[in-house]
């Protein structure tokens, strides 16, 4: 670092994200990227907007922001975009946490709540996972702090459901809480009908994942017009244009073209299923999955090594280091032809150690 770096961030460690490698072409299972490309209509719309980039895009979203309310049924007023589901998760660190009021999260979660509070200088509490990596609904009752959680989790994979979300919201009315639900659109409940009720829950989701839209970086928080106009208050603060007007073009085509989502989410739903089932013949323990992920180890060989033999052999997955999860590699779903390469690659893998 520079002798100019401030001291206040002299021990922050930034959000690791997945390899993005250009030595070789590898199936990349790495990422829970989508395997099939944006929606055509999507392309067409953001090809459009990119006639007209000499100008500013249209700072409050209007017109996409009025779509995605209405796909809601919420108002157009408690909904944000953002420029992917982090920045709505940063303005909710920023908006919401101080000295007064910390942040809590699972320990084994998503890499970027840690960062968020520690670059934010937010007081955090990371709460333990119980042994089979599911959140204990009753640390987080009554807790009387900011609670931010995945659902489902990452990198497990495993949903709460809608009622042990509202036995949180509920229990915690003087704090903000936090659903972050990027990977909801495949089989888990999602909490936004909650937000009729509970004016202290807010809900992020993106367009990475599901929609296919990991690169044009789009997501958006719903939550009470209150909370709602706190963020955009963070907002018009750092970066009113905040979303580019290709990515805003390429949302609203893709809101029109709902079924084509929705025929990728069950398809990824279907080879999840498949893959699960051909690791657990392999012998491979996994966790309920209710994402476009599987979360793996097998009980006798170490997990890092199995990451380094399919990087070898061509195939990327996720491998991370914390001790609790260091046996057990994140595997996204991508096609059942990739999948299937996967699973022939595990065999020999296996055979040879």
């Amino acid at each position: 670092m520079s002798r100019f770096f401030s001291s206040k961030h002299k021990n922050l460690e930034p959000y690791t994200p997945g390899e993005q490698p250009k030595d070789n072409q590898y199936i990349k299972l790495n990422t829970n990227e989508s395997p099939y490309p944006p929606s055509k209509k999507a392309v067409k719309c953001a090809l459009e907007a990119a006639k007209r980039t000499q100008l500013y895009p249209d700072p409050e979203c209007s017109e996409l922001s009025t779509l995605m309310a209405r796909k809601l049924g919420v108002d157009r007023e408690q909904v944000l975009m953002t420029n992917g589901s982090d920045e709505i998760l940063n303005f909710a660190f920023i908006a919401f946490c101080d000295n007064d009021h910390p942040a809590v999260f699972p320990d084994i979660s998503y890499g970027f709540y840690k960062v968020f509070a520690e670059v934010n200088s937010v007081p955090y509490e990371e709460i333990p996972l119980n042994e089979d990596f599911t959140i204990n609904v009753d640390d987080y009752v009554g807790i009387g702090k900011n609670i931010f959680i995945a659902n489902p989790n990452a990198p497990t994979g495993i949903a709460l459901s809608l009622c042990d979300i509202e036995k949180i919201v509920s229990s915690n009315p003087d704090n903000v809480v936090v659903i972050d639900e990027a990977y909801v659109d495949f089989g888990a409940e999602s909490a936004v009908k909650l937000v009729h009720k509970y004016d202290n829950l807010l809900v992020t989701q993106t367009f990475s994942k599901s929609r296919s839209m990991a690169g044009a970086r789009l997501g958006f928080g719903v939550g009470s017009k209150e909370l709602i106009a706190d963020m955009n208050t963070i907002k018009y603060s750092t970066n009113p244009y905040n979303i580019n007007a290709m990515t805003m073009a390429a949302g609203i085509g893709c809101l029109s073209d709902e079924k084509y989502t929705t025929k990728n989410c069950r398809e990824i739903e279907r080879v999840r299923k498949y893959t699960a089932k051909e690791l657990k013949k392999l012998g491979f323990e996994l966790t309920e999955s209710m994402t476009n992920f599987v979360f793996a180890k097998h009980p006798d060989h170490d997990g890092e090594k199995i990451y380094s033999r399919l990087k070898c052999n061509g195939i990327l997955v996720r491998h991370f280091d914390k001790e609790k999860i260091a046996d057990y590699n994140r595997i996204t779903i991508g096609t059942k032809k990739q999948m299937t390469t996967l699973i022939e690659t595990l065999k020999k893998i296996l055979e040879e150690c």
